[in-house]
């Protein structure tokens, strides 16, 4: 047995193609969808999950942002002697 280029599984040396049933094109129909349906969510999750930890990111940065100027505002505000 060989492996067949034009079936994708073994095939019989010297015949060059083994002869699949309907259902076995039908299941490795299926199994291929099934994979690369499985591949493209697996891409877009973790597109999404990068993107969810940008923004975590990002608005974390922000706060922080918000607090030193709070922070500095506060400050300026007790050395000129106003609330």
């Amino acid at each position: 047995m060989t492996w067949d280029v034009h079936t994708g599984g073994m095939g019989d040396q010297g015949t060059g193609r083994d002869h699949l049933s309907k259902a076995e094109i039908n299941k490795d129909t299926i199994q291929a969808t099934a994979e690369a349906a499985a591949g493209a969510v697996g891409e877009v999750a973790t597109i999404i999950t990068k993107a969810v930890k940008d923004v975590a990111g990002a608005i974390g940065g922000f706060a922080t942002e918000v607090f030193e100027i709070r922070e500095s505002a506060r400050r300026a505000g007790e050395e000129h002697g106003t609330d």
